[in-house]
């Protein structure tokens, strides 16, 4: 077996893996988050999500730059895994201490005071796990031992449902969510800490630090903005309109992300270290960005189109009334959602091969530009706003693109030839079945039409004009079921 061809196993066991791993634990969030969402309020919704906007930005700070400095880096040591250990673990306690500190004043910027700074408080615990977690899970993703993830997740996936389901039943409100995100980030960092062979040695060198920031730091400032950018609606939602309103806006959200979630980021997350071992070989990095977005692409479009198709009749269903206003969000975020491969293909193709640079380049001129739409949209209300962001997702998604030409020969002409039998292909399954919804039958009965007449359609479509990325899956499919 040569090089290449043990490449490839890696790389489709890491995918099964991963993918297992997205599979199962957001199987279980999702059938929580139904449970949860019938038992408590879009208030209670729309708290959590104004805390998660801070948590979120100061978890980048431990998660981002560093960890990905060590899986690109070629040669990276012991020392190297080390020093980052350290250093994170330092610099989480400031950013808790700092959460600790400015947790009034958060809550007073939402005139919430008495409820919200004690639930920041608490959950600024989960970034100090972040900052325990974030060299194991490099550790993980660079020798793509992916099966650790799976476990770790799994076990903590499911203890936290238990624990947040109780609570709400025990009329905890707001703080079952709490506990259910901290439950799940402890156990997940206890059972990689135990599973995972590597632990760290009594050194640390400044400069490792420095060798890796040179590279990490463009990431981080990427990942900050990028992050900031993606809070700046549940910011400027829960300031401007209400909690119920964001409640909503989040609400709308979960379930096209949970899509993402198990399929883009398990693809992605395998592939940025596959990318970062071919780095030397530009037309080989060509070669894998256009299979990632055509594999990504023939998954996702047609569970974004669908789900946009059903999503009044999902919502009833699941969720019940009470959660009508979620549908138009769901919607949008549908489409939002379904450019993310394109994204994230290209940028960690970028990424991987040294570039952070003009990642960070990218980031910048993308996230001025989505803010400029978003400021322009606001007076016109949330649609109007949602309307701005998919213009801005269009505009991103060219502008990802246009790098690759130069650095290994990807134009986005070659991009759009690859994901366009993916999408029309979509859109006839999501018209065709979006006629269902103007039956006089039951919501329950429309989606046990709709899903398996939307999964049908778009098979029998993708075989009959013989769609390539199919056709590549079922042989990825055989070759790897052969071999295990």
């Amino acid at each position: 077996m040569n090089n290449q061809q043990i490449a490839n196993k890696k790389v489709l066991s890491g995918l099964f893996w991963r993918y297992g791993e997205r599979m199962c634990a957001q199987g279980v969030q999702f059938i929580v988050s139904v449970i949860l969402a019938r038992l408590l309020t879009p208030e209670s919704y729309g708290y959590v999500g104004l805390v998660t906007v801070f948590i979120s930005i100061a978890t980048v700070f431990v998660q981002s730059g560093f960890g990905n400095a060590l899986i690109q880096k070629k040669d990276a040591t012991q020392k190297d895994f080390s020093s980052v250990f350290y250093f994170n673990i330092a610099f989480s306690l400031l950013l808790f201490l700092a959460l600790q500190l400015i947790a009034p004043v958060i809550a007073s910027f939402y005139d919430a005071g008495e409820l919200l700074t004690p639930v920041i408080r608490i959950l600024s615990f989960s970034v100090i796990l972040a900052g325990i977690n974030n060299v194991q899970q490099a550790f993980v993703s660079r020798k793509m031992i992916f099966k650790k993830f799976f476990y770790a997740t799994l076990l903590g996936t499911i203890c936290s449902a238990f624990a947040g389901i109780i609570a709400a039943y025990h009329g905890l409100g707001v703080w079952a969510l709490v506990i259910q995100q901290l439950t799940n980030q402890a156990i997940d960092t206890i059972i990689l800490w135990i599973t995972v062979r590597w632990r760290p040695s009594c050194e640390i060198s400044l400069h490792s630090l420095k060798t890796l920031f040179t590279f990490g730091w463009k990431l981080l400032f990427s990942n900050l903005i990028d992050t900031l950018y993606n809070n700046i609606y549940s910011l400027i939602i829960g300031k401007y309109y209400n909690s119920a309103a964001l409640g909503y806006y989040n609400r709308g959200k979960n379930i096209p992300n949970l899509v993402i979630t198990n399929v883009n980021s398990s693809i992605q997350s395998v592939l940025f270290p596959a990318y970062a071992k071919e780095q030397d070989n530009l037309t080989r990095v060509k070669q894998m960005v256009s299979r990632s977005i055509k594999v990504s692409t023939f998954l996702i479009f047609p569970c974004m189109a669908g789900l946009a198709a059903i999503a009044h009749s999902l919502t009833v269903v699941l969720l019940t009334e009470k959660w009508e206003p979620c549908v138009i969000f769901m919607q949008y975020c549908c489409f939002i959602y379904a450019f993310w491969p394109i994204h994230t293909s290209n940028l960690q193709a970028i990424s991987a091969i040294g570039r952070s640079d003009i990642y960070l380049r990218l980031e910048v001129i993308k996230k001025i530009l989505g803010i400029i739409i978003l400021f322009c949209t606001l007076p016109f209300g949330l649609e109007v706003m949602m309307i701005g962001r998919c213009l801005n997702t269009i505009i991103a998604s060219i502008l990802n693109a246009f790098p690759n030409q130069k650095l290994f020969q990807y134009s986005f002409k070659e991009q759009v030839r690859d994901i366009l039998p993916n999408a029309l292909l979509s859109i006839v399954m999501g018209l065709s079945i979006s006629f269902i919804n103007y039956l006089n039958i039951s919501s329950i009965f429309k989606l046990c039409i709709q899903i398996p007449g939307g999964i049908l359609v778009y098979i029998i479509c993708a075989k009959l004009f013989n769609v390539e990325s199919y056709q590549y899956l079922l042989n990825t499919m055989n070759i790897f079921s052969k071999r295990n």
